[in-house]
């Protein structure tokens, strides 16, 4: 019997939030079609994970290419305001919050564990950003041997454009892309 459960990615107020040193275009943009996804999930009681970036304050967790931009504009900072899930997504009791450094969900978490844990046999993934946080968790998602959809209208990237040329390479690795609306009734 298959189980999904859904991946929220990044949806933080350090990358959503207008002013904010890593606003991505696209993030606000989204909010609704993943606040339609998310009450879907819950309204089935199904696994969801709020997957958050967050470095530490003195930014030895970042990685390499990152290292001056956090120096000049320290972002996801622990502890800070900015690093916290957005208001209009914010996390339920019951729900998981799971915390990385680098841009995919899998790398030095336990995401993994508590999938094969929880039973979990399908990844439903939304969030920000395509080409960077989603896009390396889809892959190593694919990696573990998960089958992956990504929710299209629920993603941003910094624009339309990177976003569809995203989706185009992971639709090629077997990558199921699909709407809000299509949801539903995958989960039926």
């Amino acid at each position: 019997m298959e189980k999904p459960a859904l991946l929220i990615i990044d949806m933080q107020n350090d990358f959503v939030l207008d002013g904010k040193p890593l606003r991505v275009a696209g993030a606000r943009a989204v909010i609704p079609k993943i606040q339609e996804v998310l009450a879907e999930f819950r309204r089935r009681s199904l696994p969801v994970f709020h997957i958050l970036r967050v470095h530490r304050a003195d930014g030895s967790d970042v990685e390499i290419t990152r290292q001056e931009l956090f120096r000049r504009s320290p972002f996801a900072v622990e502890g800070t305001p900015g690093a916290a899930v957005i208001d209009e997504l914010a996390p339920r009791s019951g729900e998981y919050v799971l915390t990385k450094t680098r841009m995919s969900a899998f790398i030095g978490t336990e995401l993994d564990l508590m999938l094969r844990t929880l039973g979990v046999t399908r990844l439903f993934v939304c969030g920000i950003q395509t080409p960077n946080c989603i896009r390396t968790t889809v892959f190593d998602g694919i990696a573990y041997n998960y089958p992956v959809v990504l929710i299209d209208d629920a993603t941003g990237a910094s624009s339309g454009e990177v976003h569809q040329a995203n989706l185009r390479d992971m639709q090629n690795i077997g990558v199921s892309i699909v709407r809000a609306a299509d949801v539903p009734g995958l989960l039926d």
